[in-house]
């Protein structure tokens, strides 16, 4: 019994804030043919808040983005590149360790 509340206590003890943190996603970027085509969705992705890095490649048609879960998500990333003309989806995940 004592087992159950000790691990019953660890588990609430631990807050959705101290989950929360630097994360990594990779997306693909659709529509990009061109070699400003980076540049733009960079630009975009830059602009989020929240977003630390990013790094797009027109060859693979992804970009590597880091960010702060605190102050946005995927989906709000994923709607910067769409409004800027690159829909994108998430194809990849990483917590920053």
């Amino acid at each position: 019994m004592k087992l159950v509340y000790v691990l019953l206590t660890a588990l609430f003890a631990v807050s959705p804030a101290a989950l929360a943190g630097p994360r990594t996603i990779t997306l693909d970027v659709s529509g990009m043919t061109c070699p400003a085509c980076p540049i733009t969705v960079k630009k975009a992705l830059e602009q989020v808040d929240g977003v630390t890095n990013a790094k797009v490649q027109l060859e693979t048609h992804q970009a590597v983005v880091h960010y702060d879960d605190r102050r946005t998500n995927e989906k709000i990333i994923t709607d910067a590149t769409f409004e800027a003309g690159y829909p994108s989806r998430v194809i990849g995940k990483s917590h920053a360790k």
